[in-house]
């Protein structure tokens, strides 16, 4: 009986520190140097010189009347421990970007990281800019800046939400806009060759409509947020269904030219949380990092009060005869 009993104990505890040490796994990151409570938003993380290195959007400073929405940086050694060690802020000869900028998307090439981010504030004529930096930390803006906005009918003149990637020889960036009512946020797509510096004259906009909108129900008035991985030749884009907090939820699409694309799922493949978790509110802004090594995360940020707090976590992503998953499945 003692040793049934002394078994029984050895269990629970074998469970209980799993269980514990299972629940500390999980990447929970928020970032409170502005508003004093975590707020970190539309996360986009690169391996950079041995490091990781995350990307996102922080709210304006609490009491510091015009400070804007900024960008901040973040390292982890194993993509669940992150500790801030920078910001980005308007640059001081940059006028478009005085009243903010955020909702970064990076990519390393030659040694350093090039990121592309909003400008915010400017309500249609926000647009998407460029900078390049040797360490990941300190930033020199692209003298063209703004390099893109979107023409056409078909849309408001605005761009949010860049994320560039390079697939078939040349450099496709994708952003989001709203149709000419400014209701509706959709996604559009320029394309600029592969020895590009970059430059606003490089980017030509590849399609004079747009190439994804809101038609499921879950979707609502908004997609936004897309974030490309490439896998077995094809270009799979995982984006934000429905304005933040309706609840937002990640979807799936998939490409063979990075023009056209068709959905994989009709329902979310990342759903929001149920009542009472961390991510009740939603589940959003997804940003898929490819690892190195080939792997795969899905980064994206969540809450459980509407917004008044912002949180960033991640899960691995596993794939299957060219679908996602969050589950490995044996060959």
């Amino acid at each position: 009986m003692k040793f049934s009993i002394v078994c029984v104990t050895v269990f629970f505890m074998f469970f209980h520190s799993y269980s514990q040490t299972e629940k500390a796994a999980q990447m929970m990151y928020g970032d409170t140097s502005r508003t004093g409570v975590p707020f970190s938003k539309d996360p986009h993380v690169v391996n950079f010189k041995g490091r990781y290195l995350m990307y996102y959007s922080i709210p304006p400073m609490k009491e510091v009347e015009g400070s804007g929405w900024n960008i901040g940086i973040a390292e982890s050694s194993d993509l669940t421990s992150w500790t801030k060690v920078g910001e980005i802020t308007p640059a001081p000869d940059a006028d478009y970007e005085k009243k903010g900028l955020c909702a970064p998307g990076a990519l390393v090439r030659e040694g350093k990281v090039h990121l592309f981010y909003q400008t915010y504030g400017n309500g249609r004529n926000d647009a998407i800019c460029h900078a390049v930096s040797h360490d990941g930390i300190h930033f020199e803006r692209n003298e063209t800046n703004p390099i893109f906005r979107p023409t056409g009918e078909w849309n408001c003149g605005r761009a949010i939400d860049a994320e560039v990637c390079e697939f078939n020889g040349q450099y496709f960036l994708y952003f989001a806009t709203r149709d000419p009512d400014y209701k509706k946020q959709i996604m559009g797509v320029a394309v600029a060759p592969k020895e590009t510096d970059f430059n606003r004259e490089d980017w030509q906009q590849a399609c004079d409509a747009s190439i994804l909108y809101p038609e499921l129900p879950w979707e609502g008035m908004c997609v936004e947020g897309a974030s490309i991985a490439i896998h077995d030749g094809r270009m799979y884009m995982f984006y934000a269904g429905a304005y933040n907090n309706w609840p937002q939820q990640i979807g799936v699409a998939v490409s063979d030219n990075g023009l056209t694309w068709k959905r994989l799922f009709n329902d979310p493949f990342l759903p929001n949380g149920n009542p009472g978790e961390w991510n009740e509110s939603e589940s959003g802004h997804p940003h898929i990092f490819t690892d190195l090594n080939g792997q795969t995360y899905l980064f994206f940020q969540g809450n459980n009060n509407k917004g008044k707090s912002w949180y960033i976590s991640q899960k691995e992503v596993f794939w299957y005869k060219g679908r996602p998953s969050f589950h490995q499945v044996e060959p």
